[in-house]
């Protein structure tokens, strides 16, 4: 689900509304192949399973934490005779999700994370300050939304979530601000939390000083690092020797953490003079991509919202998967907040 999908041309399954950014060389990268099975686990408008279906006897698992979006590729299945399963679910159960429709393993996983344009365009899915709407910014159907976060969370909390996932650098004047407005009533339409913290917050102006915090809030309700952490693991686990893997990020957290684990998974620890018993584990990736792929300058052109994204893309070896994950930013659980309890 990338931020940067735009209008395009249809491909299997009738016009896709969408495409994804850096689509060609994300199923470049997954090598697809006649006969083989793939999963797309950000289903979105489908761009990345368009692709893939385009290989003649190609087989795609599609998931979508989003109903809507599992809803909108009942045609592409139609259309699919048979090669595309979709599951409304979260990406980061993929491995049981191939599992329970009979694959033991798969030879390649896409993720595009982030928010799709379809779900900011959604007044009602409350991602976005552009038009006033509910403060709901939940990828699924269930769980707590924005406005139970704003409304329930300590000012330590949310400057804490707002600072680290936000990267907002005026978090606890933000927080100060937020917990001071709730006195009045509670916070509940995108527009009035953009107003309050636009109160407190100076930046560019080709930026809104509320980005941040809505992106901060979004990446919480949703529990995005964790979520991909999990799913990283889930896919190490899945794909059979020679399987691919290609991520696209549009933040630096996401970016780091996919960093890390394939590196982690690709140059392994050693053993060294002061702990020679340690004996090196065998890299469970190969890294196909030592440095991250960013979309070209007439992409970025042609839209505008791929301007931060980044491809990191590595093949997994024949060695058993690691247990070791990287490290999440310490933050509150989601379950804590709501008790009030941090």
């Amino acid at each position: 689900m990338t931020t940067g999908r735009g209008t395009g041309d249809g491909v299997a399954g009738g016009p896709a509304r969408h495409i994804p950014v850096l689509a060609p060389q994300a199923t470049g990268f997954l090598n697809v192949r006649a006969g083989g099975t793939y999963v797309d686990g950000t289903f979105g408008a489908g761009g990345h399973t368009r692709a893939i279906l385009a290989t003649p006897g190609a087989n795609v698992i599609g998931i979508d934490r989003d109903r809507d979006a599992i809803a909108g590729g009942f045609d592409l299945v139609d259309a699919s005779g048979g090669r595309l399963t979709l599951v409304e679910d979260r990406f980061s159960r993929l491995d049981e999700i191939a599992r329970d429709f009979g694959h033991g393993s798969v030879d390649g996983v896409v993720l595009d994370l982030g928010v799709s344009s379809m779900q900011l365009d959604e007044t009602a899915r409350g991602f976005s300050f552009r038009r006033d709407g509910p403060l709901d910014m939940r990828m699924g159907c269930d769980g707590p939304s924005a406005a139970d976060v704003v409304a329930r969370a300590s000012l330590q909390d949310l400057a804490a979530i707002i600072a680290t996932l936000g990267e907002e650098r005026h978090a606890r004047a933000v927080a100060r601000a937020l917990v001071a407005a709730r006195e009045a009533g509670p916070i509940q339409t995108t527009g009035a939390l953009a107003e309050i913290v636009a109160r407190v917050v100076r930046g560019p102006r080709d930026i809104h000083p509320a980005t941040r915090t809505f992106q901060a809030l979004r990446m919480f309700v949703n529990e995005e690092l964790a979520e991909l952490g999990a799913a990283l693991a889930a896919a190490e686990r899945v794909l059979a020797p020679g399987g691919r893997l290609a991520v696209i990020s549009f933040h630096s957290l996401e970016d780091r953490l996919v960093k890390t684990f394939l590196a982690a998974r690709g140059r392994p620890p050693r053993g060294s003079r002061h702990r020679p018993e340690i004996a090196a584990s065998a890299p469970s990736f190969r890294l196909l991509t030592p440095r991250p792929v960013t979309p070209d300058a007439a992409e970025v052109a042609a839209n505008p919202r791929a301007r931060s994204a980044k491809l990191r893309a590595a093949e997994r070896t024949g060695a058993p998967p690691l247990a070791q994950m990287p490290p999440l930013p310490r933050l509150p659980s989601l379950a804590d907040v709501l008790r009030g309890r941090s």
